[in-house]
């Protein structure tokens, strides 16, 4: 008999829960390592996942303001959640708690975790404007390529006649450009620099690179070159909308 209460009460320390037991009124550590992913229209957040044996899931908590108040939006088991309810050029700061079977619930994660989601593109085509001056140009705040020469354009693609050398010019002269390099994939850019813009007004396009422009109003973008054939270039894009934000998808 003395042998069965002592293997129930072990098994009751060791799953956490019983009543014999004594209350747990022990919360799980605090969430750690809590960092967002910009995405267009959402925001990706994750997290390191809690180890304790009592643990059952964790709440998201989101504010319009750095100092709160926080609310719960959801509850997860995983250590990762994607938030839909956002609009793009708004900015939101977000916390993570853990909680276990017993209701008890740790305190906010730490990090001071805000994002800004952005639209993005892909597999856009620009054309030579020496050829199609239509569809050369393209302009990140309407998300569509239109004439090279009209004062809304961003930026404009051109393979220049006596070398055949492809470039990204600039439609604007208040608009910055600069090569970031080669690049695996467009969200390697996180933020716009300070420094490093051409002095040109135009950058060699080259496939694989990937570009930051700073538009004359004040909005950052970017865009990776996925192709250039003999009179076009093909390229995937994102344009943060919010003024003078340097965020352009990511905080490792």
């Amino acid at each position: 008999m003395r042998l069965s209460i002592l293997l129930l009460i072990s098994a009751c320390l060791l799953s956490g829960c019983c009543d014999v037991c004594e209350p747990d009124h022990a919360p799980p550590a605090v969430p750690t390592g809590v960092h967002s992913v910009t995405g267009d229209g959402d925001v990706r957040l994750y997290w390191y996942p809690n180890r304790e044996r009592d643990f059952s899931g964790y709440n998201v908590y989101r504010s319009y303001r750095p100092e709160g108040p926080y609310y719960v939006i959801a509850s997860t088991r995983t250590a990762y959640f994607v938030d839909y309810g956002v609009v793009n050029g708004e900015t939101y700061f977000y916390a993570i708690t853990a909680y276990d079977v017993h209701n008890n619930e740790s305190e906010l994660s730490y990090e001071m975790v805000f994002d800004t989601p952005r639209p993005e593109g892909f597999n856009v085509v620009l054309w030579d404007f020496h050829v199609f001056s239509l569809d050369a140009g393209f302009n990140f705040s309407e998300e569509m390529v239109q004439p090279w020469d009209l004062s809304s354009t961003d930026i404009y693609f051109e393979i220049y006649p006596a070398s055949l050398v492809p470039y990204v010019n600039i439609g604007n002269p208040n608009t910055d450009i600069q090569d970031f390099g080669y690049i695996d994939h467009l969200d390697d850019i996180d933020y716009a620099p300070e420094s490093g813009w051409s002095s040109l007004g135009y950058v060699e396009a080259i496939e694989g690179h990937g570009y930051i422009v700073w538009t004359w109003d004040d909005h950052f973008a970017k865009f990776r070159i996925e192709e250039i054939g003999p009179d076009y270039m093909r390229m995937d894009w994102a344009y943060q909308i919010d003024p003078g934000n340097p965020e352009l998808v990511k905080r490792p």
